[in-house]
């Protein structure tokens, strides 16, 4: 079907025109129209047309709504960039080649829907939605991440048919302040309803209700035919409370002259005695039904809420909740999916924020827009302080756009809709501005706005940052600056000058193997007044589902095609460049603790031990002393295990009673475990868990793993053998039976996300560590033992490596010294690397684990005996780079099925990792399906291995985790099983 009338829609030009933020579209608003709906999701006649002005083809496709294009067999792909706009227009301009989808589809409207009114609502579309029915023009709606509603009253007629088009632009005025740092994409993103409404309905419900008990809950109330009907009235109930019409509000409202024809507002109250209030670990909600009735006393109109009884204040340079200081221990998270783009559905969500809970986060940031109203209602429901951001990143255009006044009323108009739309959540804590867009009159000027219409929660805005963090007179309440280092954090918490909280809105950057110092960070958070949290960059990597044959999305159809975060074979997960996009930013899309399936990364396991409920505070002789780390909660809630893991392989348990402690409480309790008196290293673990089925986690769940060391280890002995044997090559490298490659040392790993965006792994190279030139100094034999001095030529200077190799009563013993000069003042190891043959498939060890760890992120992984299959040890971060190592291992032993192998014990503690790749293997690739893993195993034993900091966007690792220049010393003991 084509239409040869001139669209009045289309001449107005709306994608390039930024002081029209809508036409035709109804108010925002808090009211739950979801009961009821027809819900319009589903294949959807679709046409991609070059341009917004491009005329309709007679050849109609399918497209599924919810969804975007981009990832449903069109030709115009995914792309990322982070901070670059995809075209060269300046602001409010946009190229000319601007793909448009059209979406149509047939609708029978119910003919019981006669005499109400029809309101059409779109969950999302980005950029520019534009509405027909049956040819007619309705409106226009830009605000990519919020729904749009139009009143079809007229246009759509109970009991017929009608045709509904809806017009998609994807590059408008508004890509401008939507340049977040994630995919592009053009589409439907959120559900499409169709409801009906008495004339006389609710136009909008705010729900006030406070710690103390105290509920206010206003309704404003219009009728579609304009003047309101005599006699009307609301009523409400709060679980069998009956809320009561405020006279006073009527007086005031009456006195003020504010009572017309058309606007209709009333205002209930209550008290709730012995309220029951919300917080992010006990989060109570009460269910509300407010409804508007006619003169008659029939019902009108109803509204259904959940409501929690909370208080969010700012005392001094402490954000309250209730009270009470609380720490954020937050993520920002987008909507994400690896096969659906930017859709995501109810229970996408519910398992984001489920396995958030169970790793002991308790806030989230919508970055960078508000999220799908589910989210916030699952907030409500599992417990979480969220920060609701607006749909405003200008980040390529930030200083033009701040101060545009063009721009003025899309900046209020984004913020005050997320406000009126999102009100009544009691998980929202703050109200953010929006992201990266610089600091100008517009962001004053939606604060303004906020602060008139919801005086109860702060503002914040991270780029008022730049006036200073203390500065009184910015458009935010909170200072939450991005990458601050936490020295400059530590400076301002003790300058006196600190006058708000400091919660960083982004401070750990999870691009690839990162996220080093996150435990010392919260040390420090958890020390000094005046610092309360922040929030990690972020939830997700943001791989794409791609088919290799063909480079393509692997769409709806894909899935199943992943697990345990990597692709199925003829897949891999994309990032950008890899659909065939040549400006791009490649990897710098996965940058999430989780994988694109959802797969916790290793740092998942880093946070939960670092916002464990219940600490070990500290270890006497007749026992330790435990913690409640909590703000609300008892431990009543939780089960405990004892574990006392001992050096010569033993594990013993007891059962473990929890005392009864409120927040911030201390007890002592016993040891639970005689220590045996042979000696020997021994650490004892409190596995915690939940005591019931929670609303996030059954029973049983591990919740943290508190420890402590009750005894130190002994310094391994050797026994020489003068008359043993130790058989190496004419260049000094060992010959062994179960190696392929001999001993020899190691300075370089494959470079980590931070290692080549923060400049180290240039500079390593240029250095020439990834391939020195290993030159024999001498081969000095005795019996039973050889020493090898060798010379590692780099650029940077040469490293010389000394090799003794002796026989020992259990094997061999092997002490190495490596000297680096000065010039060589930050490298990535320093160690030894070598390969085994094939068939040991079986790592088992005593150290840190089981998950991997390194030395700047090793909190959360506990000293105990661990094993796991080899090809299991590996983390598959998206770009192949150094992973998979362990922290603090004592000894391990390699073996084959039959458990022949071999066993090594370290001098100490040591960084060592066991992968089926070399790490050249791993830096010459950009995928996971580019490796091939070799048939045996590459064995790293680090004297000294660098932290792994989060460079890529943000802090290096702190100097106590570098690996200097100097005299490195390590020894370790090879034996055959």
């Amino acid at each position: 079907m084509t239409d040869e009338r001139p669209d009045p829609l289309i001449a107005l030009r709306p994608w390039e025109a930024p002081e029209v933020t809508s036409w035709g579209r109804l108010p925002m608003n808090a009211v739950d129209r979801r009961p009821g709906a027809v819900v319009l999701d589903g294949d959807w006649r679709f046409q991609l047309l070059p341009a917004p002005d491009a005329p309709l083809g007679e050849v109609w496709s399918s497209s599924y709504v919810p969804g975007v294009w981009t990832v449903q067999g069109t030709d115009d792909l995914p792309r990322y960039l982070n901070v670059r706009m995809p075209f060269a227009e300046f602001p409010p301009h946009v190229p000319a080649a601007d793909p448009t989808g059209v979406y149509e589809r047939s609708v029978d409207v119910p003919a019981e829907w006669a005499g109400r009114r029809i309101v059409l609502q779109v969950g999302a579309a980005e950029s520019v939605l534009l509405v027909h029915v049956d040819g007619r023009p309705v409106g226009i709606s830009k605000d990519s991440h919020v729904a749009a509603e139009f009143d079809l009253t007229g246009l759509a007629r109970p009991g017929e048919r009608a045709t509904v088009r809806l017009t998609v632009v994807k590059w408008s005025d508004a890509s401008h302040i939507e340049d977040q740092d994630q995919w592009w994409h053009g589409g439907i993103t959120r559900s499409v309803l169709l409801y009906a409404v008495d004339p006389l309905h609710l136009a909008d419900v705010t729900v006030r209700a406070r710690r103390d008990g105290d509920l206010r809950v206003d309704c404003r109330v219009r009728d579609t035919g304009g003047a309101l009907p005599e006699g009307w009235y609301v009523s409400g109930e709060l679980e069998g409370h009956l809320l009561t019409q405020d006279a006073e509000f009527d007086r005031a409202n009456a006195e003020d002259e504010r009572v017309s024809g058309f606007l209709g507002e009333a205002r209930l109250r209550a008290t709730v005695p012995a309220v029951r209030t919300w917080n992010a670990e006990t989060p109570e909600l009460y269910g509300l039904t407010v409804r508007l009735h006619r003169a008659d006393g029939t019902i009108a109109d109803t509204s259904r809420h959940r409501v929690g009884f909370r208080d969010v204040t700012i005392s001094g340079r402490d954000l309250l909740v209730n009270g009470e200081r609380v720490f954020i221990r937050g993520v920002n998270r987008h909507d994400f999916h690896p096969l659906t783009g930017r859709t995501v559905t109810y229970d996408d969500m519910r398992a984001d924020l489920v396995l958030l809970k169970r790793f002991g986060f308790n806030a989230i940031r919508t970055a960078h827009y508000p999220n799908d109203p589910a989210l916030y209602d699952l907030a409500d429901e599992l417990g979480f302080y969220v920060v609701d951001e607006a749909d405003i990143e200008s980040h390529d255009h930030a200083h033009e756009v701040a101060d545009d006044p063009r721009y003025l009323s899309a900046f209020v108009d984004r913020v005050a809709r997320m406000v009126l739309r999102d009100k009544n959540h009691p998980s929202v804590i703050i109200w953010s501005l929006g992201n990266e867009s610089d600091y100008g009159a517009n962001h004053d000027a939606a604060a303004g706005w906020v602060r008139r219409h919801d005086p109860t929660r702060p503002v914040q805005y991270e780029g008022a940052a730049k006036r200073g963090w203390a500065d009184p007179d910015v458009a935010s309440d909170i200072a939450c600056p991005m990458y601050a280092p936490l020295e400059d954090c530590l400076a301002h918490a003790m300058s006196g000058t600190q006058t708000k909280p400091l919660v960083q809105c982004e401070y750990s950057h999870a691009m690839g193997n990162s996220n080093g110092t996150l435990a010392d960070h919260w040390e420090a958070i958890e020390t000094t007044p005046g610092l309360q949290g922040g929030f990690i960059w972020e939830f997700w990597d943001h791989g794409i589902l791609q088919r290799v044959n063909d480079g393509r999305p692997a769409g709806r159809g894909g899935a199943g095609l992943y697990d345990n975060g990597v692709a199925a074979p003829g897949h891999r997960w994309a990032y950008g460049g890899d659909f065939g996009e040549t400006d791009h930013d490649g990897a710098f899309i996965a940058d999430g603790v989780v994988f694109p399936d959802r797969t916790p990364k290793p740092v998942m396991f880093e946070h939960r031990e670092i916002a464990a409920p219940v600490r070990i505070e500290s270890f006497r002789h007749e026992g330790v002393v435990l913690g409640n780390h909590q703000h609300f909660r008892g431990l009543d809630w939780l089960a405990g295990e004892w574990e006392l893991s001992l050096a010569d392989g033993t594990t013993l348990t007891a059962p473990a009673e929890l005392p009864e402690l409120r927040p911030g409480e201390t007890a002592s309790v016993p040891l639970p475990l005689a220590l045996p008196e042979d000696g020997g290293e021994a650490w004892l673990t409190l596995r915690v868990t939940t005591a019931r089925d929670e609303p996030w986690a059954p029973r049983g769940t591990v919740v943290c793993l508190p420890q402590v060391r009750l005894r130190a280890a002994f310094p391994p002995a050797h026994t020489r053998v003068p008359d043993g044997t130790v058989e190496v090559d004419e260049d000094g490298l060992l010959v062994h039976p179960l190696l392929t490659a001999a001993p020899a040392l190691s300075l370089w790993r494959a470079p980590t996300d931070n290692d080549e965006l923060g400049g180290m792994a240039a500079r390593w190279r240029d250095w020439g560590l990834d391939a020195p030139a290993r030159r024999v100094v001498s081969v000095r034999r005795e019996p039973g033992r050889v020493a090898v001095v060798s010379d590692y030529l780099c650029a940077g200077g040469t490293v010389r490596h000394e090799q003794v190799l002796s026989a020992v009563a259990d094997g061999l013993f092997v002490e190495e010294c490596a000297e680096l000069p000065e010039a060589l003042y930050d490298v990535a190891r320093v160690g030894t690397v070598f390969e085994t043959a094939a068939g040991l498939n079986l790592l088992e060890w005593f150290g840190q684990g089981p998950w991997e760890s390194y030395p700047d992120r090793a909190a959360g992984a506990p000293v105990g005996h661990h094993r796991l299959p080899v090809d299991e040890l590996f983390t598959p971060y998206l770009r192949p780079q150094e992973s998979g190592g362990r922290h603090g291992v004592r000894r391990f032993t390699l073996s084959a099925p039959d458990a022949t192998g071999l066993a090594v014990r370290l001098d100490r503690p040591r960084q060592v990792s066991v992968t089926r790749h070399r790490a050249a293997d791993l830096a010459a690739v950009a995928h996971h399906d580019e490796l091939v893993p070799r048939a045996g195993c590459v064995v790293h034993i680090d004297a000294a291995h660098r932290g792994l900091g989060t460079a890529s966007c943000g802090p290096d690792t702190f100097a106590s985790y570098l690996v200097p220049a100097g005299v490195h010393r390590w020894s370790w003991t090879l034996r055959v099983l």
